[in-house]
Protein backbone atom coordinates (compact mmCIF):
# COMPACT_ATOMS: atom_id res chain seq x y z
CA UNK A 1 0.00 0.00 0.00
CA UNK A 2 1.67 3.42 -0.92
CA UNK A 3 1.40 5.58 2.09
CA UNK A 4 2.00 9.49 1.70
CA UNK A 5 4.88 10.33 3.70
CA UNK A 6 5.74 14.03 2.59
CA UNK A 7 3.24 17.08 1.83
CA UNK A 8 3.57 16.13 -2.41
CA UNK A 9 2.53 13.09 -2.13
CA UNK A 10 -0.57 13.76 0.34
CA UNK A 11 -1.23 16.43 -1.67
CA UNK A 12 -0.92 13.60 -4.87
CA UNK A 13 -3.33 11.29 -3.13
CA UNK A 14 -6.04 13.31 -2.09
CA UNK A 15 -6.34 15.16 -4.85
CA UNK A 16 -6.55 11.73 -7.27
CA UNK A 17 -9.00 10.36 -4.98
CA UNK A 18 -11.28 13.27 -4.91
CA UNK A 19 -11.28 13.42 -8.80
CA UNK A 20 -12.29 9.97 -8.64
CA UNK A 21 -14.75 9.87 -6.54
CA UNK A 22 -16.33 13.27 -7.70
CA UNK A 23 -16.44 11.82 -11.32
CA UNK A 24 -18.81 9.19 -9.27
CA UNK A 25 -20.71 11.64 -7.85
CA UNK A 26 -21.02 13.95 -11.11
CA UNK A 27 -22.46 10.57 -12.81
CA UNK A 28 -25.13 10.48 -10.39
CA UNK A 29 -25.53 14.58 -10.27
CA UNK A 30 -24.78 14.48 -6.55
CA UNK A 31 -22.65 17.54 -5.16
CA UNK A 32 -18.89 17.84 -5.75
CA UNK A 33 -18.36 18.60 -1.77
CA UNK A 34 -20.42 15.44 -0.61
CA UNK A 35 -17.61 13.80 -2.63
CA UNK A 36 -14.92 15.34 -1.46
CA UNK A 37 -15.99 14.58 2.04
CA UNK A 38 -16.29 11.04 1.20
CA UNK A 39 -12.90 11.04 0.06
CA UNK A 40 -11.59 12.13 3.12
CA UNK A 41 -12.88 9.40 5.00
CA UNK A 42 -11.94 6.79 2.88
CA UNK A 43 -8.33 7.76 2.76
CA UNK A 44 -8.40 9.44 6.06
CA UNK A 45 -7.59 7.59 9.64
CA UNK A 46 -10.58 6.39 10.24
CA UNK A 47 -12.10 2.98 12.00
CA UNK A 48 -13.53 2.34 7.81
CA UNK A 49 -10.46 4.98 6.49
CA UNK A 50 -7.37 2.98 4.84
CA UNK A 51 -4.65 5.48 6.69
CA UNK A 52 -3.13 6.48 3.25
CA UNK A 53 -1.80 10.41 4.25
CA UNK A 54 0.11 10.55 7.25
CA UNK A 55 0.95 14.60 7.01
CA UNK A 56 -2.16 15.49 7.64
CA UNK A 57 -1.65 18.82 9.31
CA UNK A 58 0.12 19.96 6.63
CA UNK A 59 -2.88 19.07 4.79
CA UNK A 60 -4.66 21.04 6.65
CA UNK A 61 -2.62 24.10 6.29
CA UNK A 62 -3.55 23.93 3.04
CA UNK A 63 -6.63 23.14 2.96
CA UNK A 64 -6.90 26.60 5.28
CA UNK A 65 -5.62 28.53 2.23
CA UNK A 66 -8.32 27.19 0.39
CA UNK A 67 -11.46 28.06 2.24
CA UNK A 68 -9.91 31.72 3.40
CA UNK A 69 -10.02 31.56 -1.01
CA UNK A 70 -13.54 30.48 -0.98
CA UNK A 71 -14.77 33.35 1.64
CA UNK A 72 -12.79 35.69 -0.47
CA UNK A 73 -14.68 34.10 -3.52
CA UNK A 74 -18.34 34.34 -2.09
CA UNK A 75 -16.76 38.27 -1.14
CA UNK A 76 -16.34 39.22 -4.28
CA UNK A 77 -19.89 38.17 -5.26
CA UNK A 78 -21.58 40.08 -2.81
CA UNK A 79 -22.26 43.64 -4.62
CA UNK A 80 -23.59 45.45 -1.65
CA UNK A 81 -25.35 48.21 -4.16
CA UNK A 82 -27.04 45.81 -5.98
CA UNK A 83 -28.44 44.50 -2.47
CA UNK A 84 -29.74 47.42 -1.07
CA UNK A 85 -31.29 47.93 -4.60
CA UNK A 86 -33.07 44.58 -4.58
CA UNK A 87 -36.42 45.22 -3.17
CA UNK A 88 -38.66 44.23 -0.34
CA UNK A 89 -39.00 40.80 -1.27
CA UNK A 90 -35.03 39.87 -0.80
CA UNK A 91 -33.93 43.03 1.93
CA UNK A 92 -36.46 41.45 4.30
CA UNK A 93 -36.56 38.07 3.84
CA UNK A 94 -32.93 37.79 3.70
CA UNK A 95 -33.15 40.06 7.44
CA UNK A 96 -35.71 37.75 8.55
CA UNK A 97 -34.77 34.13 8.24
CA UNK A 98 -31.74 33.62 9.74
CA UNK A 99 -33.05 35.16 12.83
CA UNK A 100 -36.57 33.16 12.62
CA UNK A 101 -34.26 29.96 12.36
CA UNK A 102 -32.10 30.27 14.58
CA UNK A 103 -34.80 30.89 17.03
CA UNK A 104 -36.74 27.89 15.41
CA UNK A 105 -33.44 25.71 15.99
CA UNK A 106 -32.79 26.70 19.66
CA UNK A 107 -36.14 25.68 20.52
CA UNK A 108 -35.87 22.30 18.18
CA UNK A 109 -32.71 21.22 19.31
CA UNK A 110 -33.48 22.09 23.10
CA UNK A 111 -36.37 19.73 22.52
CA UNK A 112 -34.40 16.92 21.76
CA UNK A 113 -31.82 16.87 24.51
CA UNK A 114 -29.11 19.41 23.16
CA UNK A 115 -28.04 22.06 25.78
CA UNK A 116 -25.42 24.52 26.36
CA UNK A 117 -22.96 23.98 29.53
CA UNK A 118 -20.38 25.70 30.51
CA UNK A 119 -17.50 26.04 28.20
CA UNK A 120 -19.81 23.78 25.02
CA UNK A 121 -22.23 26.06 23.36
CA UNK A 122 -23.51 23.08 21.55
CA UNK A 123 -27.38 23.69 21.21
CA UNK A 124 -26.43 27.89 19.83
CA UNK A 125 -23.61 26.46 17.12
CA UNK A 126 -26.18 23.67 15.96
CA UNK A 127 -29.07 26.51 15.64
CA UNK A 128 -26.98 28.52 13.85
CA UNK A 129 -25.22 26.42 11.57
CA UNK A 130 -28.81 25.17 10.59
CA UNK A 131 -29.62 28.81 9.58
CA UNK A 132 -27.32 28.76 6.41
CA UNK A 133 -28.14 27.24 3.24
CA UNK A 134 -25.49 26.54 0.84
CA UNK A 135 -24.65 29.11 -2.11
CA UNK A 136 -22.42 26.74 -4.22
CA UNK A 137 -25.02 23.58 -4.27
CA UNK A 138 -28.14 26.20 -4.81
CA UNK A 139 -25.87 28.54 -7.42
CA UNK A 140 -24.84 25.15 -9.66
CA UNK A 141 -28.57 23.53 -9.68
CA UNK A 142 -29.95 26.84 -10.95
CA UNK A 143 -27.58 27.65 -13.42
CA UNK A 144 -27.94 24.33 -14.72
CA UNK A 145 -31.48 24.91 -14.37
CA UNK A 146 -31.45 27.96 -16.56
CA UNK A 147 -33.11 29.85 -13.41
CA UNK A 148 -30.81 32.04 -11.95
CA UNK A 149 -32.19 35.09 -13.48
CA UNK A 150 -35.64 34.07 -12.48
CA UNK A 151 -38.02 35.99 -9.78
CA UNK A 152 -37.76 33.15 -7.53
CA UNK A 153 -33.93 32.30 -8.50
CA UNK A 154 -33.15 36.57 -7.57
CA UNK A 155 -34.85 35.89 -4.43
CA UNK A 156 -32.93 33.23 -3.44
CA UNK A 157 -29.44 34.51 -4.31
CA UNK A 158 -30.48 37.41 -2.87
CA UNK A 159 -31.33 35.52 0.63
CA UNK A 160 -28.08 33.74 0.23
CA UNK A 161 -26.14 36.73 0.05
CA UNK A 162 -27.60 38.43 3.27
CA UNK A 163 -26.71 34.95 4.79
CA UNK A 164 -23.09 35.29 4.11
CA UNK A 165 -23.77 38.46 6.00
CA UNK A 166 -25.35 37.21 9.01
CA UNK A 167 -22.47 34.62 9.27
CA UNK A 168 -19.82 37.92 8.86
CA UNK A 169 -21.91 38.63 12.34
CA UNK A 170 -21.47 34.94 13.37
CA UNK A 171 -17.61 35.03 12.70
CA UNK A 172 -16.63 38.45 14.76
CA UNK A 173 -18.69 37.09 17.85
CA UNK A 174 -17.38 33.81 17.44
CA UNK A 175 -13.81 34.47 19.19
CA UNK A 176 -15.55 35.53 22.43
CA UNK A 177 -18.12 33.12 22.90
CA UNK A 178 -16.26 31.72 25.96
CA UNK A 179 -16.87 34.76 27.93
CA UNK A 180 -20.26 35.89 26.60
CA UNK A 181 -20.58 38.78 29.09
CA UNK A 182 -21.76 42.12 27.15
CA UNK A 183 -18.50 43.62 26.96
CA UNK A 184 -16.06 41.47 25.39
CA UNK A 185 -18.94 41.18 23.17
CA UNK A 186 -19.61 44.28 22.11
CA UNK A 187 -15.58 44.75 21.74
CA UNK A 188 -15.92 41.66 19.35
CA UNK A 189 -18.83 43.25 17.56
CA UNK A 190 -16.95 46.54 17.58
CA UNK A 191 -13.34 45.29 15.80
CA UNK A 192 -15.79 43.53 13.10
CA UNK A 193 -17.06 46.55 12.31
CA UNK A 194 -13.64 48.60 12.22
CA UNK A 195 -12.38 45.89 10.10
CA UNK A 196 -15.19 46.65 7.61
CA UNK A 197 -14.98 50.08 7.74
CA UNK A 198 -11.53 49.77 7.43
CA UNK A 199 -11.37 47.51 4.39
CA UNK A 200 -13.71 49.69 2.27
CA UNK A 201 -12.32 52.51 3.19
CA UNK A 202 -8.82 51.59 2.08
CA UNK A 203 -10.46 49.73 -1.17
CA UNK A 204 -12.09 53.29 -1.88
CA UNK A 205 -9.53 55.92 -1.63
CA UNK A 206 -6.38 53.51 -1.90
CA UNK A 207 -7.15 50.65 -3.59
CA UNK A 208 -8.27 52.21 -6.63
CA UNK A 209 -4.40 54.05 -7.78
CA UNK A 210 -3.18 51.02 -7.02
CA UNK A 211 -5.51 48.19 -9.17
CA UNK A 212 -5.10 51.36 -11.55
CA UNK A 213 -1.24 50.91 -11.69
CA UNK A 214 -0.83 47.37 -12.67
CA UNK A 215 -3.96 47.20 -14.26
CA UNK A 216 -1.87 46.94 -17.93
CA UNK A 217 -0.49 43.79 -16.70
CA UNK A 218 -3.48 41.73 -16.08
CA UNK A 219 -1.50 38.88 -14.44
CA UNK A 220 -1.00 41.44 -11.92
CA UNK A 221 -4.51 42.03 -10.64
CA UNK A 222 -5.34 38.54 -9.54
CA UNK A 223 -2.03 38.77 -7.68
CA UNK A 224 -2.59 42.15 -5.70
CA UNK A 225 -6.12 41.35 -5.14
CA UNK A 226 -4.93 38.30 -3.13
CA UNK A 227 -2.37 40.23 -1.31
CA UNK A 228 -5.02 42.56 -0.77
CA UNK A 229 -7.38 38.39 0.82
CA UNK A 230 -4.53 37.76 2.71
CA UNK A 231 -3.55 41.37 4.16
CA UNK A 232 -6.64 41.70 5.35
CA UNK A 233 -6.60 38.28 6.72
CA UNK A 234 -3.96 38.51 8.73
CA UNK A 235 -4.98 41.82 9.99
CA UNK A 236 -8.25 40.23 11.17
CA UNK A 237 -5.98 37.57 12.96
CA UNK A 238 -4.19 40.22 14.92
CA UNK A 239 -6.52 41.83 16.02
CA UNK A 240 -8.59 38.46 17.40
CA UNK A 241 -11.20 37.37 14.65
CA UNK A 242 -10.97 34.68 12.13
CA UNK A 243 -8.58 35.12 9.05
CA UNK A 244 -11.82 33.52 7.37
CA UNK A 245 -13.67 36.71 8.70
CA UNK A 246 -10.46 39.14 7.03
CA UNK A 247 -10.96 37.42 3.77
CA UNK A 248 -14.65 37.33 3.56
CA UNK A 249 -14.49 41.11 3.93
CA UNK A 250 -11.91 41.62 1.52
CA UNK A 251 -14.16 39.74 -1.43
CA UNK A 252 -16.70 42.42 -0.27
CA UNK A 253 -14.40 45.38 -0.53
CA UNK A 254 -13.27 44.69 -4.26
CA UNK A 255 -16.87 43.50 -5.05
CA UNK A 256 -17.77 46.87 -7.19
CA UNK A 257 -14.69 47.04 -8.72
CA UNK A 258 -14.07 47.03 -12.80
CA UNK A 259 -11.59 44.23 -12.41
CA UNK A 260 -14.04 41.96 -9.81
CA UNK A 261 -14.99 39.44 -12.69
CA UNK A 262 -11.23 39.51 -13.88
CA UNK A 263 -10.11 38.45 -10.47
CA UNK A 264 -13.15 36.06 -9.89
CA UNK A 265 -12.74 34.18 -13.13
CA UNK A 266 -8.82 33.91 -12.86
CA UNK A 267 -9.21 32.64 -9.04
CA UNK A 268 -12.00 30.25 -9.12
CA UNK A 269 -9.71 27.54 -10.86
CA UNK A 270 -7.19 28.41 -7.63
CA UNK A 271 -9.37 28.10 -5.09
CA UNK A 272 -11.16 24.72 -6.53
CA UNK A 273 -7.86 23.17 -5.92
CA UNK A 274 -7.69 24.06 -2.30
CA UNK A 275 -11.51 24.20 -1.59
CA UNK A 276 -10.79 20.35 -2.35
CA UNK A 277 -8.18 20.01 0.01
CA UNK A 278 -10.44 21.66 2.62
CA UNK A 279 -13.02 19.57 2.22
CA UNK A 280 -11.63 16.31 1.51
CA UNK A 281 -9.30 17.21 4.96
CA UNK A 282 -12.36 17.81 6.69
CA UNK A 283 -13.46 13.99 5.73
CA UNK A 284 -10.21 12.94 7.07
CA UNK A 285 -11.51 14.16 10.67
CA UNK A 286 -14.67 12.98 10.94
CA UNK A 287 -15.22 10.04 13.22
CA UNK A 288 -17.24 7.33 13.06
CA UNK A 289 -20.54 8.43 14.31
CA UNK A 290 -22.48 7.52 17.30
CA UNK A 291 -25.84 6.11 16.72
CA UNK A 292 -26.99 9.31 18.94
CA UNK A 293 -25.04 11.62 16.44
CA UNK A 294 -26.50 10.42 13.18
CA UNK A 295 -30.00 10.08 14.87
CA UNK A 296 -29.42 14.12 15.66
CA UNK A 297 -27.71 14.87 11.97
CA UNK A 298 -31.42 13.13 10.56
CA UNK A 299 -33.53 14.99 13.16
CA UNK A 300 -31.66 18.58 12.05
CA UNK A 301 -31.68 17.47 7.83
CA UNK A 302 -35.66 17.12 8.55
CA UNK A 303 -35.45 20.51 10.50
CA UNK A 304 -33.56 22.39 7.83
CA UNK A 305 -35.76 21.70 5.25
CA UNK A 306 -39.66 22.48 7.28
CA UNK A 307 -37.54 25.45 8.41
CA UNK A 308 -36.87 26.89 5.41
CA UNK A 309 -40.60 27.41 4.92
CA UNK A 310 -40.54 30.62 7.39
CA UNK A 311 -40.02 32.59 3.82
CA UNK A 312 -43.29 31.48 2.75
CA UNK A 313 -45.68 33.72 4.99
CA UNK A 314 -42.84 36.46 4.41
CA UNK A 315 -42.76 36.29 0.79
CA UNK A 316 -46.63 35.51 0.87
CA UNK A 317 -47.34 38.45 2.67
CA UNK A 318 -45.90 41.14 0.24
CA UNK A 319 -47.96 40.00 -2.35
CA UNK A 320 -45.35 37.37 -4.13
CA UNK A 321 -48.29 34.44 -4.88
CA UNK A 322 -47.55 30.53 -4.12
CA UNK A 323 -44.84 30.05 -6.76
CA UNK A 324 -42.33 32.86 -5.85
CA UNK A 325 -42.76 32.39 -2.23
CA UNK A 326 -42.45 28.41 -2.31
CA UNK A 327 -39.69 28.00 -5.03
CA UNK A 328 -36.89 29.87 -2.74
CA UNK A 329 -38.32 27.53 0.03
CA UNK A 330 -37.62 24.96 -1.48
CA UNK A 331 -34.05 26.20 -3.37
CA UNK A 332 -32.56 27.19 0.27
CA UNK A 333 -33.38 23.76 2.21
CA UNK A 334 -29.76 22.09 2.78
CA UNK A 335 -27.09 23.25 4.99
CA UNK A 336 -24.31 26.02 4.32
CA UNK A 337 -20.16 25.10 3.48
CA UNK A 338 -19.88 28.20 5.70
CA UNK A 339 -21.79 26.16 8.49
CA UNK A 340 -18.75 23.54 8.27
CA UNK A 341 -16.18 26.50 8.19
CA UNK A 342 -18.34 28.08 11.40
CA UNK A 343 -18.53 24.82 12.89
CA UNK A 344 -14.68 23.71 12.33
CA UNK A 345 -13.16 27.00 13.54
CA UNK A 346 -15.52 26.40 16.64
CA UNK A 347 -14.11 23.23 17.67
CA UNK A 348 -10.74 24.84 17.03
CA UNK A 349 -11.50 27.35 19.79
CA UNK A 350 -12.84 24.10 21.94
CA UNK A 351 -16.08 25.56 22.03
CA UNK A 352 -17.99 22.51 21.01
CA UNK A 353 -16.83 19.36 20.87
CA UNK A 354 -16.40 16.90 17.53
CA UNK A 355 -19.80 15.44 18.00
CA UNK A 356 -21.16 18.83 16.65
CA UNK A 357 -19.17 19.32 13.95
CA UNK A 358 -20.26 15.42 12.97
CA UNK A 359 -23.63 16.60 13.10
CA UNK A 360 -22.95 19.72 10.90
CA UNK A 361 -21.47 17.43 8.19
CA UNK A 362 -23.53 14.70 8.10
CA UNK A 363 -26.28 17.28 7.95
CA UNK A 364 -25.29 19.25 4.83
CA UNK A 365 -24.41 15.82 3.60
CA UNK A 366 -27.91 14.48 3.68
CA UNK A 367 -29.87 17.96 2.93
CA UNK A 368 -27.31 18.24 -0.41
CA UNK A 369 -28.24 15.49 -1.75
CA UNK A 370 -31.72 15.62 -1.13
CA UNK A 371 -31.86 19.44 -2.10
CA UNK A 372 -30.34 17.88 -5.39
CA UNK A 373 -33.01 16.04 -6.38
CA UNK A 374 -35.54 18.72 -4.70
CA UNK A 375 -34.58 21.90 -6.67
CA UNK A 376 -34.51 19.27 -10.18
CA UNK A 377 -37.92 18.84 -9.03
CA UNK A 378 -38.47 22.15 -7.57
CA UNK A 379 -41.80 22.76 -9.91
CA UNK A 380 -43.53 19.47 -9.34
CA UNK A 381 -43.17 19.75 -5.52
CA UNK A 382 -44.30 23.74 -5.28
CA UNK A 383 -47.24 22.24 -7.58
CA UNK A 384 -47.58 19.66 -4.62
CA UNK A 385 -47.51 22.18 -1.93
CA UNK A 386 -49.44 24.85 -3.95
CA UNK A 387 -51.86 22.71 -3.61
CA UNK A 388 -51.89 22.01 -0.31
CA UNK A 389 -52.11 25.67 0.50
CA UNK A 390 -55.34 26.28 -1.40
CA UNK A 391 -56.33 23.35 0.50
CA UNK A 392 -56.09 25.32 3.22
CA UNK A 393 -57.91 28.14 2.11
CA UNK A 394 -54.72 30.43 1.19
CA UNK A 395 -55.11 31.94 -2.27
CA UNK A 396 -53.08 32.33 -5.07
CA UNK A 397 -52.97 36.01 -6.32
CA UNK A 398 -55.86 35.02 -8.61
CA UNK A 399 -57.66 31.97 -8.43
CA UNK A 400 -59.55 30.16 -11.86
CA UNK A 401 -62.90 31.80 -10.21
CA UNK A 402 -61.52 35.29 -10.32
CA UNK A 403 -60.24 34.79 -14.04
CA UNK A 404 -63.31 33.94 -15.49
CA UNK A 405 -65.01 36.44 -13.92
CA UNK A 406 -62.69 39.18 -14.97
CA UNK A 407 -62.63 37.98 -18.66
CA UNK A 408 -66.50 37.87 -18.88
CA UNK A 409 -67.09 40.46 -22.34
CA UNK A 410 -63.78 40.53 -22.73
CA UNK A 411 -62.10 39.76 -26.40
CA UNK A 412 -58.03 39.97 -26.77
CA UNK A 413 -56.58 39.98 -29.75
CA UNK A 414 -53.35 39.09 -29.08
CA UNK A 415 -52.12 36.57 -26.11
CA UNK A 416 -48.77 35.97 -24.64
CA UNK A 417 -47.87 33.21 -22.53
CA UNK A 418 -45.43 33.62 -20.44
CA UNK A 419 -43.67 36.79 -20.36
CA UNK A 420 -39.71 36.99 -20.13
CA UNK A 421 -37.23 39.26 -22.20
CA UNK A 422 -38.28 38.62 -25.59
CA UNK A 423 -41.83 38.98 -24.96
CA UNK A 424 -40.46 42.40 -23.59
CA UNK A 425 -38.53 43.39 -26.04
CA UNK A 426 -41.61 42.60 -28.74
CA UNK A 427 -44.13 44.83 -26.55
CA UNK A 428 -41.50 47.72 -26.66
CA UNK A 429 -41.71 47.60 -29.76
CA UNK A 430 -46.11 48.05 -29.90
CA UNK A 431 -45.66 50.34 -27.55
CA UNK A 432 -43.56 52.85 -29.53
CA UNK A 433 -45.47 51.72 -32.23
CA UNK A 434 -44.19 49.32 -35.15
CA UNK A 435 -44.83 51.43 -37.52
CA UNK A 436 -46.01 55.39 -38.30
CA UNK A 437 -49.37 54.14 -38.68
CA UNK A 438 -49.77 51.83 -36.15
CA UNK A 439 -52.72 52.40 -33.70
CA UNK A 440 -52.02 52.80 -30.29
CA UNK A 441 -55.32 51.30 -29.71
CA UNK A 442 -53.55 47.85 -30.06
CA UNK A 443 -51.90 47.69 -27.23
CA UNK A 444 -55.54 47.14 -25.57
CA UNK A 445 -55.88 43.51 -27.77
CA UNK A 446 -52.83 42.49 -25.65
CA UNK A 447 -53.45 39.58 -22.89
CA UNK A 448 -50.14 38.43 -21.19
CA UNK A 449 -50.55 34.95 -18.84
CA UNK A 450 -47.69 34.89 -16.56
CA UNK A 451 -46.71 33.69 -12.81
CA UNK A 452 -44.33 36.29 -12.15
CA UNK A 453 -45.75 39.00 -9.59
CA UNK A 454 -43.58 42.05 -10.86
CA UNK A 455 -44.42 41.28 -14.30
CA UNK A 456 -47.47 41.83 -13.24
CA UNK A 457 -47.41 45.04 -11.47
CA UNK A 458 -45.40 46.69 -14.05
CA UNK A 459 -47.76 45.48 -17.16
CA UNK A 460 -51.10 47.08 -15.21
CA UNK A 461 -49.08 50.03 -14.59
CA UNK A 462 -48.71 50.21 -18.14
CA UNK A 463 -52.68 49.32 -18.87
CA UNK A 464 -52.19 46.03 -20.65
CA UNK A 465 -54.32 43.52 -19.51
CA UNK A 466 -52.39 40.50 -17.66
CA UNK A 467 -53.56 37.19 -15.39
CA UNK A 468 -51.68 35.18 -13.09
CA UNK A 469 -51.28 31.78 -13.88
CA UNK A 470 -48.53 28.95 -15.12
CA UNK A 471 -49.26 28.23 -18.63
CA UNK A 472 -47.84 24.82 -17.96
CA UNK A 473 -51.60 23.85 -16.96
CA UNK A 474 -53.58 23.24 -19.86
CA UNK A 475 -56.50 24.95 -17.12
CA UNK A 476 -55.16 27.88 -17.19
CA UNK A 477 -55.77 28.89 -20.79
CA UNK A 478 -59.40 27.47 -20.57
CA UNK A 479 -59.75 28.87 -17.42
CA UNK A 480 -58.27 32.40 -19.39
CA UNK A 481 -61.37 32.94 -21.61
CA UNK A 482 -58.85 33.28 -24.96
CA UNK A 483 -61.48 31.22 -27.21
CA UNK A 484 -61.60 34.26 -29.75
CA UNK A 485 -58.01 35.19 -29.30
CA UNK A 486 -56.84 35.16 -33.11
CA UNK A 487 -53.03 34.89 -31.89
CA UNK A 488 -51.60 33.33 -29.63
CA UNK A 489 -47.90 33.55 -29.06
CA UNK A 490 -45.25 31.73 -26.60
CA UNK A 491 -42.33 34.16 -26.90
CA UNK A 492 -40.18 31.54 -24.27
CA UNK A 493 -38.08 28.49 -25.81
CA UNK A 494 -37.82 24.72 -24.07
CA UNK A 495 -34.59 25.40 -22.35
CA UNK A 496 -36.26 28.41 -20.09
CA UNK A 497 -40.13 26.31 -19.71
CA UNK A 498 -40.54 24.23 -17.17
CA UNK A 499 -43.43 21.67 -16.50
CA UNK A 500 -44.44 22.29 -20.68
CA UNK A 501 -42.70 22.97 -23.82
CA UNK A 502 -43.63 24.55 -27.33
CA UNK A 503 -45.06 21.45 -28.81
CA UNK A 504 -47.85 20.51 -25.98
CA UNK A 505 -48.40 24.38 -25.63
CA UNK A 506 -49.39 24.19 -29.69
CA UNK A 507 -51.20 21.46 -28.76
CA UNK A 508 -53.02 23.10 -25.55
CA UNK A 509 -53.22 26.45 -27.68
CA UNK A 510 -55.77 24.46 -30.43
CA UNK A 511 -57.90 23.03 -27.99
CA UNK A 512 -58.45 25.89 -26.33
CA UNK A 513 -58.76 28.59 -29.00
CA UNK A 514 -58.76 26.44 -32.39
CA UNK A 515 -59.21 29.74 -34.77
CA UNK A 516 -55.94 31.35 -33.20
CA UNK A 517 -52.85 31.89 -35.16
CA UNK A 518 -49.78 30.60 -33.22
CA UNK A 519 -46.08 31.52 -32.73
CA UNK A 520 -43.56 29.35 -31.11
CA UNK A 521 -40.02 29.98 -30.15
CA UNK A 522 -37.03 28.18 -29.92
CA UNK A 523 -33.03 28.44 -30.49
CA UNK A 524 -32.80 25.52 -32.76
CA UNK A 525 -32.94 25.69 -36.54
CA UNK A 526 -34.26 21.66 -36.69
CA UNK A 527 -36.59 22.06 -33.73
CA UNK A 528 -37.80 25.24 -35.59
CA UNK A 529 -38.42 23.24 -38.89
CA UNK A 530 -40.02 20.46 -36.79
CA UNK A 531 -42.62 23.23 -35.06
CA UNK A 532 -43.57 24.29 -38.65
CA UNK A 533 -44.50 20.84 -39.71
CA UNK A 534 -46.73 20.27 -36.13
CA UNK A 535 -48.68 23.02 -37.79
CA UNK A 536 -46.98 26.58 -36.31
CA UNK A 537 -48.37 29.14 -38.01
CA UNK A 538 -44.50 31.37 -37.32
CA UNK A 539 -41.44 30.03 -35.27
CA UNK A 540 -39.82 32.78 -33.37
CA UNK A 541 -35.58 32.00 -33.65
CA UNK A 542 -34.29 35.17 -31.54
CA UNK A 543 -31.00 34.91 -32.53
CA UNK A 544 -32.40 35.04 -36.51
CA UNK A 545 -34.82 37.89 -35.98
CA UNK A 546 -35.21 40.68 -34.08
CA UNK A 547 -37.40 42.34 -31.66
CA UNK A 548 -39.18 45.01 -34.44
CA UNK A 549 -38.78 42.61 -37.18
CA UNK A 550 -41.20 39.98 -34.99
CA UNK A 551 -43.71 43.13 -33.92
CA UNK A 552 -44.04 43.85 -37.53
CA UNK A 553 -44.39 40.28 -38.83
CA UNK A 554 -46.98 39.81 -36.42
CA UNK A 555 -48.76 42.94 -36.84
CA UNK A 556 -48.90 42.01 -40.93
CA UNK A 557 -49.95 38.10 -39.87
CA UNK A 558 -52.86 39.47 -38.06
CA UNK A 559 -53.75 41.39 -40.78
CA UNK A 560 -52.98 39.36 -43.70
CA UNK A 561 -52.20 36.01 -42.04
CA UNK A 562 -49.25 33.77 -41.88
CA UNK A 563 -49.39 31.94 -45.34
CA UNK A 564 -46.58 33.50 -47.14
CA UNK A 565 -44.29 34.51 -44.49
CA UNK A 566 -44.45 31.21 -43.20
CA UNK A 567 -43.25 29.61 -47.01
CA UNK A 568 -40.60 31.97 -46.77
CA UNK A 569 -39.43 30.88 -43.21
CA UNK A 570 -39.52 27.49 -43.90
CA UNK A 571 -37.60 27.58 -47.30
CA UNK A 572 -34.61 29.89 -45.79
CA UNK A 573 -34.23 27.53 -42.68
CA UNK A 574 -33.92 24.58 -45.30
CA UNK A 575 -31.65 26.02 -47.09
CA UNK A 576 -29.45 26.91 -43.96
CA UNK A 577 -26.37 25.10 -43.36
CA UNK A 578 -25.16 26.48 -40.27
CA UNK A 579 -22.15 24.67 -38.17
CA UNK A 580 -24.46 24.78 -35.15
CA UNK A 581 -28.08 24.47 -35.99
Amino acid sequence: MIVGTDLLSSIGICVGAAALLALVGWRFRQPLILAYLVTGVVIGPSRFGLNLVKDQNSIQTVAEIGLILLLFIIGLEIDLKKLASAGAPVLLTGALQVPICIALGWGFFYVIGVRNTQGDYSLLYLAACMSLSSTLVVVKLLYDKFELDTLPGRITLGVLVIQDLWAVGMLAVQPNLTNPDLLPLAFSLWKGALLVVGGLAISKYILPYLFRAVAKAPELVLVSALAWCFFLAGIAQSIGLSREMGALIAGVSLSTFPYNLDVMAKAVSIRDFFVTLFFVALGMQIPIPSLQVVEIALAASAFVILSRLAVVPILYGLRLGHRASLLPAINLAQVSEFSIVIASLGFTKHQIDPDVVTIVIITFAITAVFSTYMINASHAVQKVMSGVLKALRIRDLDSATDVQEKNQGRHETVVFLGFFRDASSILHEFERGVDAAAPKDFLSKILVIDFNPRVMRELRNRAISCIYGDIAHTDTLRHAGIEQAELVVSSITDDILRGTNNLRMLKNIRTACPKARVMLTTEHIPQALSFYEAGADFVYLPRLHSAPQIARILKQGLEEGFTKIRAEEIEQLSQRREVLT
